[in-house]
């Protein structure tokens, strides 16, 4: 079908009604819109034939019946709209089956008009619905306390939302009509870190034209927002994405990043901001729990026995995430270095924000630079098993997937080898970047000094400071496991994915498939997959880690977990509950 489209594009007709016959005649149909947009954006269209071309897109788009024809109309307008193409636009993009086209067609003319069409018929939420009735009126006034008074959590905040959001809002020039308004300036800085949130599409914050701007805004008003732990996350969060991630990949004036973070860095070591950490507190609300989470205090009168809620729990989180974060991206120069550095890097986590392994070439990071389609690795999995490791036989390493899966949206791969003195990381693998119509552009080979990558990766694996107790127990059970097999074996399981989870980063969750004859060597049917979780009981994560591993020594899992995959029917075969409504 591609054949017959670019035929039936191919050459440009001067009217509408013989695009028309050309489409009906070669079968060319509305589901075929992507193949239409392609064709188009191919199509040689030199300078003379622009106004003929822009005329046809016109008739088009204005008078044209099938979707087919609009579609090709909104394609050419793309490549040749002017601003008075905008209004007819914004109107048949409220088609659902002309959106998407219509939308492209607007970024490149109005970036603001196409980001309230993309608004309007993209956002069902009803906590957003008021800020998109006021943006699609155009009522400044109501947009900015409608853009105050929304909640920001990442489920109802995507990082591509957040960008069409600050686009629809004009929020520099929003910032500039009320400089001293930190309730606005507190929610710019949360739409930033929500645009360059690495478990999100981080090319939204790289697409936002004017980030650059809204982050020397934000950092240089800083001192306006109130000394409470959630802006204190979010100022951290910014600090670390400008420091390693995709933030440093922006525009920046030469000097700008690094005048941001150094300026960030002190904002947050002002008694009154180290005060939300160190103590617990939060201006706005109770004094946070005790470290085991047993005591809620309160400022005015005698501590209560009391279980935690949902706040206190996402209290006592931030706390410690910031007490153990607080300093890491200050700590070095966000000038360019020659190069690896590898950071470990974990985000907020009731922001349910990964862990991740970032790579820095040269100061930059690598992954976001080259890869839109989600973070990279965890230390688990490119350190703890050692697969930065030059070795003296090429290794292909996968540093990233994407947030669906390989199978969907591909990977990023790499061969890393060592050639003597040098290090060479080479055969890049990823898919297009999003929007792309071709292959995806060949990386260059990156070599570098053997003796000081290997110090580096031997750095990076040792570092632990990031990690929370429950991470660290998860850690040494999958050690544990790894270096004694016949543990689960025994009862005819083999280890599966262990780590923390974002529901409950304060157990250890540990997965293990089982498969009757498994031990044996002789399997038998399809596996079963178990979940056994471990709380963090506030001993040493190294006497939790070694009673985990003797219960799993002396106890059959089985008797203790819970199935987490696989299938009903193979569970009730084996005898066990299936948890989930089919």
């Amino acid at each position: 079908m591609a054949g017959a489209v670019r035929e039936a594009l191919n050459p440009l007709p001067e009217d509408p009604a013989t695009l028309h016959r050309r489409f009906a005649e070669l079968g060319v149909r509305g589901r075929h819109r992507n193949l239409i947009g392609s064709a188009v954006a191919a199509l040689p269209l030199p300078a003379d034939e622009h106004a003929t071309a822009r005329a046809l897109a016109r008739q088009l788009t204005r008078t044209g019946s099938t979707v087919p024809a609009v579609t090709a109309g909104l394609a050419l307008l793309t490549r040749l709209g002017e601003p008075e193409d905008v209004p007819y636009l914004s109107t048949l993009g409220l088609l659902r089956s002309l959106t998407g086209p219509a939308v492209q067609a607007l970024d490149a003319l109005d970036r603001r008009s196409a980001a309230v069409l993309w608004l309007v018929t993209s956002v069902s939420r009803g906590e957003l619905r008021p800020l998109v009735r006021a943006l699609g009126a155009g009522d400044d006034r109501a947009v900015r306390s409608e853009l105050v008074a929304f909640r920001a959590e990442p489920r109802f905040l995507g990082a591509t939302t957040a960008r069409r959001i600050a686009e629809a809002a004009r929020l520099p020039d929003l910032l500039a009509e009320h400089p001293a308004d930190p309730a606005l300036l507190a929610r710019a800085a949360r739409l930033l870190v929500r645009m360059g949130c690495a478990s999100d599409n981080t090319t939204e914050l790289l697409t936002y034209r004017e980030a650059p701007a809204v982050y020397e805004t934000v950092v240089t008003r800083a001192g306006l927002l109130p000394p409470t732990l959630e802006q204190h996350a979010t100022l951290l969060s910014l600090a670390l994405d400008l420091s390693s991630g995709p933030a440093a990949l922006l525009d920046w004036p030469s000097g700008c990043r690094e005048t941001l973070l150094a300026s960030l860095g002190r904002q947050l070591a002002e008694p009154t901001w180290t005060a939300t950490a160190t103590a617990g507190l939060d201006p706005e609300g109770p004094v946070g729990l005790a470290p085991e989470g047993q005591v809620g205090l309160d400022p005015e009168g005698p501590a209560d026995l009391a279980p935690e809620g949902p706040a206190d729990v996402a209290r006592r989180l931030r706390v410690d995430w910031i007490r153990r974060t607080g300093r890491r991206p200050f700590t070095r120069p966000a000038v360019p270095d020659r190069g690896l550095r590898v950071e470990i890097v974990a985000g907020d986590p009731v922001d349910r924000a990964p862990v991740e392994t970032r790579v820095l070439v040269d100061g930059w990071p690598l992954v976001p630079a080259v890869f839109a389609h989600g973070p990279a690795h965890s230390p688990e999995e490119l350190l703890d098993e050692g697969l930065l490791r030059a070795g003296p036989e090429p290794r292909r390493v996968r540093l990233a997937e994407a947030w669906c899966s390989e199978g969907c949206c591909g990977a990023l791969h790499v061969t890393i080898r060592r050639d003597g003195d040098r290090v060479v990381w080479e055969d890049w693998r990823r898919p297009p970047p999003p929007g792309s119509r071709g292959p995806a552009p060949e990386l260059p080979v990156l070599r570098f000094d053997a003796t000081a990558y290997d110090a580096e990766i031997a750095r990076a694996e040792a570092d632990r400071a990031w990690a929370w107790p429950a991470r660290t127990v998860a850690r040494l059970i999958k050690a544990g496991l790894v270096e004694r097999p016949e543990l689960l074996s025994r009862w005819d399981a083999r280890r599966g994915w262990i780590s923390t989870g974002h529901e409950e980063p304060d157990t250890a969750q540990v997965h293990f498939w089982y498969q009757p004859g498994l031990g044996a060597g002789r399997p038998e049917g399809d596996p079963l997959v178990f979940r056994w979780t471990v709380p963090d009981d506030g001993t040493p994560a190294e006497a939790q880690a070694a009673a985990a591993l003797h219960r799993l020594a002396a106890e059959d899992p089985k008797s203790y977990s819970r199935v987490s995959g696989g299938t009903r029917k193979r569970a009730e075969e084996l005898g066990y509950t299936w948890p989930f409504d089919d």
